[in-house]
């Protein structure tokens, strides 16, 4: 492969009657093909020949295209749709004008975000670095002037001779690339950047879900409150109807004390739901890119969220390109390949060319007069004749990186699968399981009012009431939970897919502070 390669001291180089340069455009020409393997994509994973929607499924049993419905907000039947795309600003999707606001807030503060950034920026400006010392000559100038005193001995003078002498030079020199190391070592450090890239990506996609499944999970736990505060209240009024009973001689103190035992335990129910939520209001913050004490934390419950009817499901071929973490290793598996090859060109001879012009004399205007110039042109070829193996152990190590990088490639590329297959599963049996628990509170429920209406006539005792109590709390607590899965489970589902982050403009560098 040929280079051409612009010499910004091209004019003073031809002063020497192109010398110098001729010889590095000899050596530039020799460049021949980098050795070590050309790295391939790796292919991606599918069941049919014809990866199409149809003909595949992420599960071994299918699921079903749409999931059942049930009473209430986060009860709407979701409908898969098969190679949709996925917007960019996919959270969206709950309509949640306050949620946007968050994750608007937080992509402009993040400091994992400006972390990942600077990351990138490094990657970048060193592959710069890099590219202009192996790419190019390195040419240097220097300048100097010097006062000396000479010996008589030397200048057949009495007590020597005092002169000035001016230096003026240009140097250059290049390493012939012949057979591609310094190529490798560029290519593994573009891939370098790529890697930084997607980790960028990544970091946008884990912040994005850790804030939605966050404050759906605040959501949930102050629904949970809620329930438990109204739950504690109809036992407290319970509580004193019984106590009159008491009174007068109705019921047993036994009657009494389970009651009190009942409400008690509610009670201490209650400070482990509000510690919780809580602690899961400072990891919002903390995920906002805020202290924990800050105020303006937007407050957030179930019914301020929507249940998209129609979800997206990526093809498998999609799915390796959409996951940042799989395209980060992928960039892993990249750089390992191009350093066999640089381990590879190590183990052959390497070549170098140099070459100077300048001049001394003992005025500066000496200095463009041919008689006072000097120049020189030099190659040189260095091939490893023993190294007690350690040229080979270097390359047998290279492969070893590669063979674990391509392993750490399969291993995300399965788990980024098992991702998918678990969400979708997800989504068809919670939202079963939301419509039995419906089922479940609303005859819990039901069941309680019919008791509470026999307690008051006599006709059943307390240990009835108690249990019916016990089953209609549980019942309200796991309601709640149920809901809070379906919101859970979409998210999870967008981030699974990759979070479309490819529809997306490029980020704003939150990592660069203004001056």
């Amino acid at each position: 492969m040929n280079k051409k390669i612009k010499f910004p001291l091209k004019t003073l180089l031809r002063s020497a009657n192109g010398k110098v340069l001729a010889g590095l455009s000899i050596g530039l020409a020799l460049s021949g093909c980098a050795v070590g393997p050309d790295f391939k994509t790796p292919q991606a994973p599918v069941q049919s020949k014809t990866d199409t929607p149809e003909a595949y499924s992420y599960t071994a049993t299918p699921v079903d295209k749409q999931t059942v419905a049930s009473e209430g907000a986060a009860g709407v039947a979701q409908r898969l749709v098969v190679a949709q795309d996925i917007p960019a600003q996919w959270w969206e999707v709950f309509h949640s004008p306050e949620l946007d606001a968050l994750i608007r807030s937080a992509l402009a503060q993040s400091p994992d975000l400006a972390s990942a950034q600077a990351a990138l920026r490094q990657a970048r400006e060193n592959y710069t670095a890099v590219s202009g010392n192996v790419l190019y000559p390195n040419v240097s100038a220097s300048l100097g002037v010097q006062r000396e005193l000479a010996s008589a001995i030397s200048t057949n003078t009495r007590g020597g001779e005092l002169f000035t002498l001016f230096n003026a030079s240009i140097n250059v020199s290049y390493t012939l690339d012949v057979f591609g190391g310094n190529r490798r070592e560029l290519e593994s450090m573009r891939a370098t950047v790529d890697y930084q890239r997607f980790q960028v990506e990544a970091a946008y996609i884990t912040l994005t879900s850790n804030l939605v499944t966050t404050v759906i999970k605040e959501a949930s736990l102050r629904a949970q409150v809620q329930a438990t505060k109204e739950i504690i209240d109809a036992q407290s009024r319970q509580m004193d109807v019984i106590e009159r009973q008491f009174a007068v001689g109705a019921i047993t103190k036994a009657s009494v004390l389970a009651q009190r035992t009942l409400l008690a335990q509610t009670r201490a129910s209650l400070p482990g739901l509000e510690k919780s939520l809580q602690q899961t209001r400072n990891q919002l913050s903390v995920y906002a890119g805020r202290l924990p004490g800050e105020k303006g934390l937007p407050e957030f419950n179930l019914d301020s969220l929507q249940l998209p009817q129609e979800l997206p499901v990526s093809v498998p071929s999609a799915l390796v390109q959409q996951r940042p973490d799989i395209r980060a290793n992928e960039a892993l598996l990249h750089s390992a390949s191009a350093q066999v090859g640089v381990a590879t060109a190590n183990q052959f001879p390497q070549f170098n060319l140099t070459g100077s012009y300048g001049g001394a004399s003992p005025t500066a205007n000496g200095l463009t007069q041919k008689e006072w110039s000097f120049w020189s042109l030099g190659a040189g070829v260095v091939q490893p004749l023993f190294d007690a193996g350690a040229l080979s152990a270097k390359k047998r190590a290279s492969i070893a990186a590669y063979d674990q990088a391509d392993a750490q490639y399969r291993s995300t590329v399965l788990t980024a699968f098992q991702n998918v297959a678990d969400s979708l599963q997800a989504l068809e049996q919670d939202a079963k399981t939301l419509k039995e628990q419906v089922a479940v509170e609303i005859a819990a429920r039901q069941t309680l009012d019919l008791i509470n209406q026999q307690f008051r006539l006599g006709a059943v005792n307390t240990l009835a009431l108690l249990d019916a109590k016990r089953s209609y709390q549980s019942a309200r607590i796991n309601l709640v939970q149920a809901q809070a899965n379906r919101y859970a489970d979409t998210a999870a589902l967008f981030q699974a897919l990759g979070g479309g982050w490819w529809n997306r403009p490029e980020l704003k560098d939150i990592s660069v502070k203004s001056e």
